[in-house]
């Protein structure tokens, strides 16, 4: 075991923990009870045996540490601080919660991003990020370490408490660590007996080790507040070897440092700070608020100096590794580190979407696929051209036909023992599998994609609003749209799931309406690094709209919307679609005359980001006759469609009958949209 100075990380300990009553206390809201009951974890870890460098918070072998309790933020700030991170000031220390801070309530990938690796807050999250950096960080050591250099050889450390581990999010990534022997994942369980409305017996009663080593974990239960007892069970876990990932069952006191509340539910909150004077006091504080001691200063500026010295050592390493390995340089260099460059010309520093488009065959003029068939065609040669692509399906690779290479053979799945493969078997976990690939995308090398059916985007909702709100930017191709699925009946037919996913902010959602406007869906959502970009794709089939030119069909998707058919006389009515209803709408064009438009509509969001030049020559002002088609509930429609407009929807439930049955049986119809437009009053 390692020699801790214990003496100057206890004085840390005691510094963190005024940190953090002072920042509540100022800000008269925040949860103190994890901040005080894990301060000698965080003494440890960022004191002494963390991999990390405030330096260079952009090293890529660094551990990453996860604070999936985030409600606890203060605890992250604090060590931050305290560690030397130039964006974590004191003064942002003491403006907690306050607008247009660096330590917002809950931690924000997009307000503090030295330090702060992922957004975390809602319970379980975290830990499914965790498990999304763990598989990122050895599908990294599998694809560029050599014999010669390990460039990565890192941890990921997740600190979660007893509502993470309530979380049904937490145990889908949990088990899916368990089953993929993923021994770089150590999770610290802050096991402190207390929720936030009661005792934690009022609401669990497991026995959490046994559960765990179920799971297939190595398990350890330490007291939390032994300094030499963590650190023996945090080395041993980064030791292991054992094909397992760890667990530290940390037995900590909640809120300690405050008598009046410790060790109970009234410490989780912001219930302790009215005891602040006499907590500081009592900690051997001075009256000074937002006290650092010179010792402490001086203790994190030596220790910052031989963090410098590891980081310089792994420079060298990687310098050396970059030299003998130029190939494999060059495709790191196009990693989400590098913010997700796509193959480009260097000279125009922009992705090259001619480059992408040319790879893709155009479909023969005969082709009646499904876009989600359309999709499995246009993914594989995408893939080939961005080797950091990844992907991966709950369990639906033969319905999503998302499989990057032969799904028959399966020789590039993600498993023990091949860790280089691109595809990873999420299981019938969907919300940890979006968890997971936001971690995966935080984690920084590779581009995660996932699959599985539009309708159990309900099962995923906190993830992807998640990866909206941080900006990440992984890509659901999510299958089987509308009520097309038919048979399957109303529990598998999505009629409000798309409107309910576009009100989403920064979250595009590409609905395609033919194989040609599926090459565009996928290169768009290659082109897009600032946020998510979900793939709809049908299950049936759908024709191949050859009166519209392959380019246009293309190209338009990029900008979310496109004259699809422009009208031969004057401008008289203008009809809009999404998907594989926009057939509908160029069929009942033929019918209503030369003065009708047709606009093709993928993707809202891509078209609202247009500029109003170019959105107007699509929709002009001057045309208030509108109709829009799609099998959704048709309420985010009426911005395009306006006061005079109709919007042909579905306003209930799907069917269990066979898809054309079930859309003709809705009115989603050429026909329908002909006795809509002779309905309209003329302008």
């Amino acid at each position: 075991m390692s020699t801790l100075p214990k003496e100057k990380l206890a004085a840390a300990a005691t510094i963190a923990r005024g940190l953090a009553i002072d920042a509540v206390h100022a800000s008269q809201s925040g949860h103190l009870g994890l901040p005080l009951g894990c301060a000698e974890i965080g003494a440890v870890l960022y004191g002494y045996a963390l991999k990390h460098d405030p330096n260079h918070p952009e090293w890529l072998d660094r551990d990453r540490f996860v604070l999936s309790a985030g409600h606890g933020s203060m605890f992250l700030y604090a060590w931050l601080h305290l560690s030397g991170y130039k964006e974590m000031t004191l003064e942002e220390v003491k403006r907690f919660r306050q607008l247009d801070s660096k330590t917002p309530g809950h931690p924000e990938l997009t307000h503090a991003p030295s330090g702060v690796e992922t957004t975390t807050g809602p319970l379980g999250q975290g830990v499914a990020n965790a498990v999304g950096m763990a598989v990122s960080e050895k599908m990294a050591a599998a694809r560029f370490n050599t014999k010669e250099h390990a460039i990565f050889d890192h941890h990921i450390v997740c600190l979660a408490g007893d509502g993470c581990m309530q979380e049904g999010v937490a145990l889908e990534a949990m088990e899916f660590a368990g089953h993929q022997r993923l021994d770089n994942f150590i999770l610290i369980y802050d096991s402190n007996a207390v929720t936030l409305d009661a005792m934690a017996g009022a609401t669990q009663s497991l026995d959490a080790a046994k559960r765990f080593e179920a799971l297939g974990y190595d398990v350890e239960t330490i007291d939390g507040h032994d300094m030499d007892l963590f650190l023996t069970a945090f080395e041993r876990a980064k030791k292991a070897g054992s094909g397992k990932p760890q667990l530290i069952i940390a037995k900590t006191l909640i809120g300690k440092g405050i008598p009046e509340v410790a060790g109970t539910q009234k410490a989780h909150g912001e219930g302790g700070a009215k005891f602040a004077d006499e907590a500081r006091k009592n900690l051997g504080l001075p009256a000074e608020h937002f006290y650092v001691s010179p010792e402490v200063r001086s203790y994190f500026a030596e220790h910052g100096k031989s963090l410098d010295a590891q980081y310089e050592a792994w420079k060298k390493k990687f310098d050396a590794w970059k030299a003998a390995n130029p190939k494999l340089a060059e495709e790191l260099a196009t990693s989400a580190a590098f913010t997700h460059t796509l193959p480009s010309d260097t000279s125009k520093k922009t992705p090259d979407i001619a480059a992408l488009f040319a790879a893709i065959p155009e479909f023969p003029a005969d082709t009646k696929i499904a876009t989600r068939k359309a999709g499995q065609d246009v993914l594989q040669p995408l893939a080939a051209k961005n080797p950091l692509l990844v992907g991966g399906s709950a369990d639906l690779y033969g319905s999503t036909l998302n499989y990057i290479g032969d799904l028959k053979a399966g020789d590039d799945d993600f498993k023990p023992g091949h860790r280089g493969g691109r595809n990873i078997r999420f299981g019938i976990r969907e919300h940890a599998m979006c968890s997971m690939m936001n971690g995966i995308a935080a984690h920084g090398i590779f581009r995660p994609s996932g699959a599985t059916f539009l309708v159990f985007a309900d099962y995923c909702r906190p993830a992807l609003r998640l990866a909206a709100l941080s900006h990440l930017a992984p890509i659901y191709i999510f299958t089987h749209d509308s009520v097309a699925v038919g048979e399957d009946g109303p529990t598998h037919e999505p009629v409000e799931t798309i409107p309910g996913l576009r009100v989403i902010p920064n979250f595009d959602v590409v609905r395609p309406a033919d194989p040609e406007e599926t090459a565009g869906a996928y290169v768009a959502a290659l082109e897009h690094t600032s946020g998510p970009t979900l793939l709809a794709l049908t299950r049936q089939v759908v024709p191949l709209l050859t009166e519209i030119p392959v380019k246009t069909r293309r190209e338009g998707v990029l900008k979310g919307g496109y004259v699809a058919k422009k009208e031969t006389g004057p401008l008289e009515l203008i009809l809009l679609s999404a998907g594989s209803e926009l057939q509908h709408a160029m069929k009942a064009a033929e019918t209503l005359g030369a003065g009708t438009r047709v606009v093709s509509m993928p993707c809202f969001s891509r078209f609202d980001r247009q500029p109003a030049a170019y959105r107007e020559e699509v929709l002009p002002k001057s045309c208030r006759r509108r109709i829009s088609i799609e099998a959704t509930v048709p309420s985010t429609w009426a911005k395009y469609v306006g006061l005079d407009g109709v919007s042909i929807g579905i306003d209930r439930f799907g069917l269990s009958a066979p898809g054309a049955t079930v859309m003709k049986t809705l009115g989603i119809t050429a026909e329908h949209v002909i006795e809509a437009a002779r309905a309209l009053p003329k302008a």
